[in-house]
């Protein structure tokens, strides 16, 4: 699937722009994720971009969240280390593969950092440095709803804390004007 057709499925199935939002953030650092390590970049945003493709139909029936996703990507041809990462970012799936381990961790990780910006005079991503984030994410009171145990889970793919909230902010402020921030 090449990213004009995932962009295409997610508008056709995610009704939600702030979802749309979250989904690009999602691509965005798994992209530089990829480059980081050295991986391929194109598979690496495609995981980011469908990860939660299947939101608005699970919404109410969380346990088969990823799993529908799973199942609509199959059909479209997509390949299975993807849906594997996809499976893993919602606990479906071993978190066996780098790009599994990395979604899992990325998917709170764009909510964390979009709170960031918000709490920000200019509520833009430009003014969120590192600094920042790790000063709010020691705040257990802060954007509440992003799973820092999920966050930090960027051990297990070998990057601190720190690594991960640069490489994240680096690679949201270079779709700022995508997340209206």
């Amino acid at each position: 699937m090449k990213r004009e057709e995932a962009l295409e499925l997610v508008k056709q199935m995610v009704p939600q722009p702030n979802l749309i939002k979250h989904m690009l953030a999602t691509e965005a650092v798994m992209k530089a994720l990829a480059n980081h390590f050295g991986e391929d970049v194109d598979s690496w945003g495609l995981a980011g971009l469908l990860h939660d493709v299947d939101y608005a139909e699970t919404y109410d029936n969380p346990e088969i969240h990823a799993v529908r996703s799973a199942e609509i990507l199959k059909e479209k041809g997509v390949s299975e280390e993807i849906i594997k990462a996809i499976l893993a970012h919602n606990n479906k799936a071993p978190k066996d593969t780098l790009m599994a381990k990395a979604l899992y961790a990325v998917d709170p990780l764009t909510g964390f950092l979009v709170a960031c910006a918000l709490m920000t005079p200019e509520k833009k991503m430009a003014a969120v440095d590192v600094d920042f984030a790790l000063r709010r994410f020691k705040e257990k009171s802060f954007a509440r709803g992003a799973n820092r145990e999920q966050i930090n889970y960027c051990g297990e793919f070998g990057l601190s804390l720190e690594e991960f909230l640069e490489i994240g902010i680096k690679a949201m402020q270079g779709i700022s004007k995508d997340l209206g921030l």
